[in-house]
């Protein structure tokens, strides 16, 4: 071969390997303006129908009605917080009209069990407050091949807040605990994915029981409880249920049939498994002021179970932990201080109480606001993970 058929193919090699690479992998596109809900729904959902222009799978010229590709839209969750809300359902509602209307090319299913199989791509998206109260609200969106297990396109833009709903949706409002385990971060990491890259594994490995912990939390949210509980109860049978999302709902569906015993063990289960990932946040809500527990006994009737299953499972782990006391952003910055301090050491009491195991095995702090995950300062369910208490597994001379 001569010297000039080397060069020759060598260019040709390298054009079709940046051909190839520009195919497979094309950037994500962030719009830092922030616009009003729907415009900035249009620009993140566009730019990711852009960007799959460039993949192979969308190459071929053929009639569009024949060549739709099956997608899902796992429900958007707030990033900071894990929490399904009114907002991230009116987002995930203004992502499917947007796809329908617009790029023909998607045929969205039913986030469900029968779907699954059909599904060629999956679309997850969080929507976010940027800072505190009245600030913008960041949208990610990211499409990933179900096959490959590779994002494929990622897209952002801003929303300026119009006096959003932030509600947290009743199986998030009612939850006692934080619940951001591995599957729940994972989802928020794949939101942010770089195109080319794999979705996150934990995830990813998990989207078989998202879709029936979806179907069940749905269930529960039309207070349907008899039928969430089982539908639970099946994902926990699976291989990938065991999530703090499917222990929280056999908690919460059995609490609300009167079945304590059964809400008491899926509660220890539950922080078990916040235990093992360092990972417990507890909703105590005060009075405002002290440290006495909320006085309405529909929000404190169950903090005993809590209380008792918490000593439990810690003294049954072995492990030693820090009691860490937050508040809202409402009043002084050392008012909150020393308020959390207080009710962190409170805490720390009762655990003691029962259990003595776990004396000289923890320490409480308190944050103040200095961790708020909502921050906007309302004292209501909106952002009562503000005011929760956390329990953070450390080593024993620490």
């Amino acid at each position: 071969m001569n010297m000039i058929s080397k060069h020759w193919q060598t260019g040709i090699g390298l054009a079709l390997a940046a051909l190839l690479a520009a195919c497979v992998t094309t950037g994500p596109t962030e719009n830092n303006d922030a616009q009003a809900l729907d415009k900035a729904v249009q620009v993140a959902v566009d730019s990711l129908a852009a960007q799959t222009q460039k993949l192979p799978a969308f190459l071929a010229k053929v009639d569009a009605s024949l060549n739709r590709r099956p997608v899902l839209i796992d429900p958007a969750l707030d990033a900071s917080t894990g929490q399904q809300t009114a907002l991230t359902r009116q987002l995930d509602q203004r992502v499917a009209e947007r796809l329908r209307g617009q790029h023909p090319q998607f045929d969205v299913l039913p986030f469900e069990t029968a779907s699954l199989p059909k599904a060629q791509y999956l679309i997850t998206g969080t929507i976010t407050r940027t800072g505190g109260a009245k600030s913008p609200f960041q949208i990610h969106l990211a499409l990933t091949d179900l096959k490959s297990r590779n994002v494929v396109a990622q897209a952002s833009s801003r929303a300026r807040d119009e006096g959003f709903d932030t509600q947290p949706t009743p199986f998030y409002r009612d939850s006692p605990v934080l619940i951001k385990d591995s599957a729940v971060t994972g989802y928020v990491a794949t939101s942010r994915g770089v195109p080319g890259q794999p979705a996150d594994k934990n995830y990813l490995d998990r989207v078989a029981a998202a879709v029936m912990i979806q179907e069940a939390t749905t269930l529960y949210n039309s207070e349907r409880y008899e039928q969430a509980l089982g539908a639970y109860r099946n994902v926990l049978a699976t291989p990938a249920g065991e999530q703090m999302r499917t222990l929280n709902g056999i908690y919460l569906a059995s609490w609300k049939l009167g079945r304590n015993a059964d809400a008491e063990n899926a509660f220890g289960r539950l922080v078990a498994l916040g235990l093992g990932g360092n990972n417990l946040g507890v909703k105590f809500l005060f009075n405002p002021g002290t440290t006495d527990f909320w006085s309405d006994a529909k929000v404190s009737g169950p903090y005993p179970l809590w209380l008792r299953q918490i000593a439990r499972q810690a003294a049954a782990a072995k492990v030693c932990m820090t009691v860490v006391g937050h508040t809202s952003k409402t009043g002084s910055e050392p008012l909150n201080d020393r308020l959390s301090a207080q009710r962190a050491a409170f805490i720390q009491r009762k655990l003691e109480q029962e259990s003595a195991e776990l004396s000289g095995r923890m320490k409480s702090s308190g944050m103040g606001f200095k961790e708020t995950l909502i921050g906007t300062g309302t004292d209501d369910a909106s952002d009562a993970l503000d005011r929760r208490v956390e329990f953070k597994v450390s080593g024993c001379g620490a």
